[in-house]
């Protein structure tokens, strides 16, 4: 019986000989991660630069920003290296670190949105006690509990997934994830799965709770208010819904694939709907706040062209 100390690499098996198409594969993912690179920046460095933006909700969109970044530090790079790679092999400790990158990600995304969601509902619904409501510290301070929750999740949890006794290095996935790494455990995995039960819930549940809540609250005010108001919610509010079904329904993808039997549909497909979650959100969120928004186009554009805004 193998202990987790005792793998010293993992194979990942999804992936497939393609010939020539890898070199067009590589230009694909090098162009949506170049993309990804230069709009969630400039959107950062827009906000950052113009004083007119330090405003709560534009500073939980500059975190959001921040972690697209991260994201895409944590897989974009590493498809590049083993689309042209011939042996599909990667070190434990390697995969470990990926595992660390995508799931603090992923947490970090579903709970900025949560707490945009929130920030959204006192403006739309409390517009007058909003600047008392929703000061800079409790910004800095949803920001940073945010961000200590993710690391402190995802630290316990690949605390708990390391200490497993492994009999096998085989993962049927193109990139490290810590729900195979657990099937492959032959030792007792009911802690981990207690944990991993109770993270989701607070990551997923209790995100999804509060954004209900607090969209219902604002259908209530634009529905009985007048049309200024229904306008301003539904400039402020579309591109976050648009984000949060976005990633919602490529999490769902990657579970429903994850938990069943997908053997039916064509590997390629399946690639791409493991991919998705990962990949399309650090290329959505800048297109749509960076185009929605008309301060951040704006701002943009006198930045750009040297206009006084």
């Amino acid at each position: 019986m193998k202990n987790s100390t005792q793998v010293s690499y993992f194979t990942l098996a999804a992936y497939f000989d393609t010939g020539l198409l890898k070199y067009f594969y590589f230009l694909i993912i090098m162009i949506l991660y170049v993309s990804a690179l230069c709009a969630n920046v400039l959107l950062i460095v827009v906000i950052c630069m113009n004083r007119s933006l330090h405003e709560p909700m534009y500073l939980f969109l500059c975190s959001l920003f921040v972690n697209e970044l991260y994201g895409s530090t944590g897989l974009f790079p590493f498809l590049l290296v083993q689309i042209l790679s011939d042996v599909h092999t990667v070190s434990a400790w390697f995969c470990f670190l990926q595992v660390f990158y995508i799931y603090t990600y992923g947490h970090i995304e579903f709970m900025t949105l949560a707490v945009m969601s929130y920030d959204r509902y006192l403006a739309i619904c409390y517009p007058l006690q909003y600047n008392r409501l929703m000061t800079a510290n409790k910004v800095a301070m949803f920001i940073a509990l945010v961000w200590l929750y993710a690391l402190i999740a995802t630290v316990v949890g690949l605390f708990l997934t390391v200490s497993l006794q492994l009999c096998g290095n085989i993962i049927p996935k193109v990139y490290c994830d810590n729900y195979f790494i657990v099937k492959l455990a032959c030792s007792d995995t009911r802690v981990n799965n207690i944990y991993g039960l109770i993270v989701t819930c607070l990551t997923v549940l209790c995100p999804v709770t509060l954004i209900l809540y607090t969209y219902m609250r604002i259908l209530k005010v634009c529905f009985s208010g007048s049309k200024q108001t229904r306008q301003k919610a539904v400039s402020t509010c579309t591109p976050h819904l648009v984000s949060l079904l976005n990633f919602s329904c490529g999490c769902s993808f990657e579970i429903l694939q994850s938990r069943f039997n997908m053997s039916s549909l064509p590997t390629t497909l399946r690639i791409f709907l493991s991919l998705y979650w990962l990949t399309c959100q650090p290329l959505i969120n800048p297109l749509l706040y960076g185009l929605k928004m008309s301060k951040i186009r704006t701002v943009y554009k006198s930045l750009l062209f040297g206009k006084r805004t």
